[in-house]
């Protein structure tokens, strides 16, 4: 689905969202529901430091105000911006600062859902479509933490030996169908349906912010990460038994 569709299928105006460049923000009542914070980037755009901090002051400001209306992030990016000036000026305590900014307006009321309709990847993905309370997706998304070539170069690891591993495991393996299968993506909606009463559906069936992260919980049985859960429950009992 272009933008233009994604837009006109979940708001009764889609007017009301603005794109400027790469860029798209508004507030927009969704058809036949709430009113909704809308966010995002387009065009498989890079994010970098002026992006980031632009989103985050945004976020923030959302976050501080006296409701709890949702915000709905809108994802079609590539990775992070990886220029020498962007590095520089410390391009991953920025993108740390976008991700926390999401994980403060959760925690002050705002469900946060991440809409990944195109691409993204590593630092960008994480910032964004990741650090969102829920994530959906429509089909056709390819998410990547890491494309294996990369993931080759880092690990020092021969590309053939990560393929082999990626058709063994979703963990290893980028793309929509292995990030559901670790519980990364909660649902992946469809694109014949009008996407506004999916995401109703979404607010109404858990209309409290998260107190939890289910994603352990859904790779669990999903089978894509069988030990992540109980990892994550002993942590928190030990910390429990401890407090």
């Amino acid at each position: 689905m272009t933008l233009d569709n994604i837009l006109a299928s979940l708001f009764v105006d889609p007017r009301e969202i603005q794109v400027d460049g790469n860029r798209l923000a508004g507030e927009a009542r969704v058809s036949g529901g709430p009113v909704v914070h809308v966010l995002g980037f387009t065009n498989c755009a890079p994010l970098g430091v002026d992006e980031a901090i632009e989103l985050a002051a945004r976020v923030l400001e959302i976050a501080g105000a006296a409701d709890i209306t949702p915000i709905l992030f809108l994802v079609d990016s590539s990775s992070q911006r990886m220029s020498r000036r962007d590095e520089l000026l410390g391009l991953s305590e920025y993108l740390a600062h976008l991700a926390k900014c999401l994980l403060l307006a959760e925690a002050a009321g705002h469900r946060t859902i991440g809409l990944l309709y195109g691409g993204s990847a590593a630092g960008a993905f994480i910032a964004t479509a990741l650090a969102c309370g829920t994530l959906v997706a429509l089909p056709g998304a390819h998410p990547e933490v890491m494309d294996l070539p990369s993931m080759a170069r880092v690990t020092k690891l021969p590309l053939d030996v990560l393929k082999e591993k990626a058709g063994a495991t979703p963990v290893f393996a980028p793309g929509l169908d292995n990030l559901m299968q670790t519980g990364g993506i909660a649902q992946v909606w469809d694109a014949v349906q009008p996407l506004a009463g999916q995401l109703i559906e979404l607010l109404d069936s858990a209309p409290t912010p998260r107190t939890d992260d289910t994603r352990t919980r859904l790779g669990l049985a999903r089978g894509g990460r069988i030990k992540a859960a109980q990892i994550t429950t002993r942590v928190h009992d030990e910390v429990q038994s401890h407090g």
